[in-house]
């Protein structure tokens, strides 16, 4: 059962990213006035390496102390020189390969580019391990404040930067700021004094060793597409598509990622349970899509107006093509996050690896496909039919792991469909009464009201109450 605490924990957690989020929208909304596409495609190219290699190298320490019945300071130790080499071994791989990816990818701006974004993911290699503590207590507050402040100094810096005349390192100083005041924040919410010791790596070195040949598919699937990009269109093209990825992901990103952190957490300590294991995998399923479909079909509903009202000008109207439709394809992948967090916690990395495999295996054959026929259409018609074939693979899976069954699992989301289904109707309509009549923020916000108005109306209709979130579907 997803207790009231485990709520309020999420509730932390979404507000935490939704807060952060907001800040990357405002700083967007800046720097895409006084920036180009190509400006931000050169980024998107630059972030495409430091994003493969960090994920690539990511070790998650605090799932693995998470699922620990006790931790001890020589955990905490073990977690920190773990991220001490982890931060090292990055340094040297990015070093390493960032002169010939500049060569690889004709600019070379892009070397001295991905070696100062690489210290974004060095320094959270050093977060403080003793914020694991607050995460077993389910009280995530601490890391709200932590990541809100961070963002706000890293928005305020980045914007002044860009008004100096610092263009593309506007982007990069947001990127990197963020994430080092951050870490050095958490020192000053959870103290800890700093030890090299190895003596507890047996006890996280199978976890490990999973999850990572798991974050090395799912790096190369996430990036897949940007990286053939790169290589084959202008950077202007790359940066419209690469900012419509960005924009499109918001939702799971802000909503769901940072809740699945709590329910990772109340799985972990019922999941010698079976049944209640179940019960609570449905209410999580159902918490996420709830939240997750009318969020991506509400955001491709309005795909042109979110580009006008945030980027302005005319220099970004391929962005809302692609949005309309990456939104949608967004709407099958947020399924996936519960179960991500059910198979960490029931010690099964393996099921996440076999995932990303199959994954990474359909979005190489059909986004390559989809460029050659179709070019970056064909790229957002293909990312659309990966997400729908990894829906029913997540559903297969999460049948084997917990025995609920297709059928089950779909009962558990229809009213959450026709809720949606009655709210982009509803939108499609009042947007074509007062298309054009108004201002576009004043559109864009009526749209939204209306439309969150009607989904959780209809939601009401249908017997769908809050206390409902936490009764599983029999």
């Amino acid at each position: 059962m997803l207790s009231m605490k485990t709520i309020l924990g999420a509730g932390w957690l979404v507000s935490s990213r939704m807060g952060s989020r907001l800040i990357d929208v405002v700083t967007v909304l800046v720097l895409a006035r006084i920036l180009t596409p190509a400006d931000f495609g050169l980024m998107a190219l630059a972030m495409t390496l430091i994003s493969v290699v960090d994920t690539v190298l990511e070790v998650p320490l605090f799932q693995a102390l998470i699922r620990l019945k006790r931790v001890e300071k020589s955990h905490l130790d073990t977690a920190f020189t773990i991220g001490i080499l982890r931060g090292l071994l990055l340094s040297l791989v990015v070093l390493a390969v960032a002169w010939p990816f500049s060569i690889i990818f004709h600019d070379s701006r892009l070397a001295v580019l991905v070696a100062v974004l690489a210290i974004g993911p060095i320094s959270r290699s050093l977060y403080s391990p003793s914020m694991v503590e607050y995460v077993r207590q389910m009280s995530f507050r601490p890391a709200f404040m932590a990541e809100l402040i961070g963002k706000i100094l890293a928005s305020a810096t980045a914007i002044l930067v860009v008004y100096l005349g610092g263009g593309y390192w506007a982007i990069a100083t947001s990127s990197v700021l963020s994430s080092l005041a951050t870490t050095l924040i958490t020192y000053l919410l959870a103290p800890y004094r700093p030890a090299l010791s190895l003596s507890k790596v047996s006890e996280f070195s199978t976890f490990l060793g999973w999850f990572s040949s798991a974050q090395l598919l799912s790096a190369l699937s996430w990036q897949f597409d940007r990286a053939l990009l790169g290589y084959l269109v202008t950077k202007s093209e790359l940066g419209q598509y690469s900012m419509a990825t960005d924009l499109a992901v918001f939702p799971t990103q802000s909503l769901i990622g940072p809740a699945m952190t709590p329910v990772m957490t109340a799985f972990s300590r019922i999941k010698d349970d079976r049944q209640r294991l179940r019960n609570a995998y449905l209410k999580a399923s159902r918490f996420t899509m709830m939240l997750a479909v009318p969020a991506c079909i509400g955001m491709s509903l309005t795909s042109y107006l979110i580009v006008h009202v945030l980027l302005g000008g005319a220099k970004w109207n391929e962005a809302a093509i692609y949005l309309q439709w990456l939104a949608l394809a967004t709407v099958f992948s947020a399924y996936y996050n519960p179960l991500y967090s059910l198979a960490l916690a029931i010690d099964r990395p393996s099921v996440i690896f076999r995932l990303n495999a199959i994954e990474l295996c359909f979005r190489i054959v059909l986004i390559s496909l989809g460029l050659y026929f179709y070019s970056l259409m064909g790229v957002v018609a293909a990312r659309g039919a990966v997400s729908i074939i990894m829906f029913f693979a997540v559903l297969a899976t999460a049948r084997k792991l917990t025995g609920i069954s297709m059928a089950v699992e779909v009962r558990n989301l229809w009213k959450v469909g026709a809720s949606c289904a009655v709210m982009a109707l509803l939108v499609l309509l009042l947007r074509h009464e007062i298309a054009g009549n108004i201002n576009a923020v004043i559109e864009l916000g009526i749209a939204a009201v209306s439309g969150a108005a009607v989904y959780v109306g209809a939601l009401f209709v249908l017997g769908v109450r809050w206390q409902d979130v936490s009764k599983p579907v029999e």
